[in-house]
């Protein structure tokens, strides 16, 4: 018997509520689109600020280690001090920490602020999901849920179109640092509109925060991804050998500590009980499989089509539209597809996009140095139809079988393995990248070093889809309200027989 719930009745739901879903999901585009625009522009900051390997993995991989290993004490502190505090808080940190980047004058000063905005990153990014699930009522939830999905794909190919759009443009004279500046007035019009519009009450019944758990989640995280992002560069020293290892004994230790304080009836950051649940887990595999496909997938690819096919970053940008244009497209579809079909949509989409990866994988190498952004034009466009039928449905499908009273804990996990198995599959197929290439830094050899990427890919997509199986088949579930006493905050299980 698990413990007794209140059954509530429906609260009115908030009518501002679609107002306030563009100016939370914007969190979400921002955090996203800076976390792929430095790839475009990373040979413009090599150059400018004489940036050594080691700085630019920093500049790129430190914004990712920040935002993966702070979400889940991000999403804590939301508990404690209200949602939409510790949103406009993060959002300020987000636009100072972009302004800083925007202003660097050296790699130290760049790699600083990197890592402070991936930290507001992760205070702001937590409250979305909060938000969503607090002001929306059960049968409009879904569909705000598939608007975070669109928004998180939307986000990552923006970073590319976009970005090379603004470096091609030179606003003002600015070259690269525009693409952190831009930040700058929509952060502060963002602010004005949450301030407005965003529920300000907290949970009555305030949570403690769990420092062990916190401090142990992050330094696992920092103990797997900093030797993967400066051991190549470093000629792979002994301790980033021992770092991962140590990582593991690490991570036993504080799930046991959170069981334990599960146990003696305290507040873990991560719940156990979560991943008794076998959707749950499963569903979390896939999310990992996923994002570090993704993720490796245009890293790599950004990397040859500016440093292998010499392209300018607005023609490498306008690359990924076709991907961009598809996934727009199929994520519409998705939104009413989930909520008939459940996971079988996201299976369909791993076999879609295994398809659009196979296919570029034979482009790339029937074709040799013949290949061209109009050859990869098809197989970049089944890619983006895939991925628009799994990304915008991840969330939503595996939080689907989660106990309402573990929503909060769950969304936590969920969103921060994403942006772990993002950092790690740009890191670790990053190394296979650049181990493939070795010396042989012509457009063949760039080319090639692609193909074992996408071989990787392709396996891991693989690896998704038979996973998938597993998540529940109906876009259904348990029905979770917010009683009107706590101002939306703290979602209960609602029984009902209609």
């Amino acid at each position: 018997m698990g413990p007794a719930r209140r059954v509530v009745t429906d609260a009115p739901p908030d009518p501002r509520r679609w107002q306030m879903l563009p100016v939370v999901l914007s969190a979400i585009f921002m955090s996203l689109f800076d976390f792929f625009v430095v790839n475009v522009a990373a040979p413009s900051v090599r150059t400018e600020l004489h940036a050594t390997d080691v700085a630019l993995e920093l500049i790129v991989g430190g914004y990712a280690f920040a935002y993966a290993s702070g979400l889940i004490t991000g999403g804590r502190l939301g508990d404690l001090f209200g949602y939409r505090r510790l949103f406009v808080l993060g959002m300020g940190a987000f636009t100072v920490a972009s302004v800083l980047c925007g202003v660097a004058a050296s790699p130290g000063q760049l790699v600083a602020a990197r890592l402070f905005q991936g930290f507001a990153a992760a205070a702001m990014v937590p409250q979305v999901l909060a938000l969503i699930t607090a002001t929306f009522p059960g049968v409009e939830r879904p569909k705000a849920l598939s608007w975070f999905g669109v928004t998180v794909g939307v986000g990552s190919v923006a970073g590319q179109v976009l970005g090379g759009v603004l470096l091609d443009a030179d606003l003002f004279g600015l070259g690269w640092r525009a693409i952190f500046l831009v930040n700058l007035p929509i952060g502060l019009v963002v602010i004005a509109l949450a301030s407005r519009w965003l529920p300000p009450a907290a949970a009555a019944k305030r949570p403690r925060l769990d420092p062990v758990g916190s401090v142990g989640v992050s330094l696992a995280v920092a103990l797997v991804l900093v030797p993967l992002v400066l051991g190549r560069s470093e000629g792979w020293p002994v301790w980033t050998l021992v770092a991962p290892a140590v990582a593991v004994p690490v991570l036993i230790g504080t799930l046991a500590w959170e069981r334990a304080l599960h146990l003696r009836g305290g507040q873990p950051v991560i719940d156990p009980a979560l991943f008794r649940n076998r959707h749950f887990s499963a569903g979390l595999a896939v999310n990992v499989a996923i994002m570090a496909f993704f993720g490796s997938f245009m890293f790599a690819l950004t990397l040859v089509l500016q440093s292998g096919l010499r392209l300018s970053p607005l023609e490498a940008g306008l690359t990924f539209g076709p991907l961009g244009a598809a996934f727009a497209i199929t994520s519409m579809l998705a939104r009413g597809a989930v909520a008939r079909y459940g996971a079988r949509v996201i299976t369909v989409g791993t076999l879609v996009s295994g398809t659009g990866l196979l296919t570029l994988l034979v482009e790339v190498s029937l074709s040799g140095a013949s290949v061209s952004p109009l050859r990869m034009a098809v197989p970049m466009a089944v890619v983006g139809m895939g991925n628009g039928l799994i990304v915008p449905s991840l969330i939503g499908v595996v939080l689907t079988g989660v106990d309402p009273l573990r929503a909060g804990s769950a969304a936590g996990v969920l969103t921060t393995a994403q942006q772990f198995a993002s950092a790690l599959g740009v890191a670790t197929l990053g190394e296979l990248f650049f181990a493939v290439l070795g010396i042989r830094a012509d457009r063949t050899g760039f080319l090639y070093a692609l193909g074992w990427v996408l071989a990787v890919d392709l396996a891991l997509v693989a690896v998704a889809a038979g996973l998938s199986t597993l998540l529940p088949t109906s876009g259904g579930g348990p029905r979770v309200t917010i009683p009107a006493s706590r101002s939306g905050y703290e979602p209960e299980l609602m029984t009902s027989d209609r």
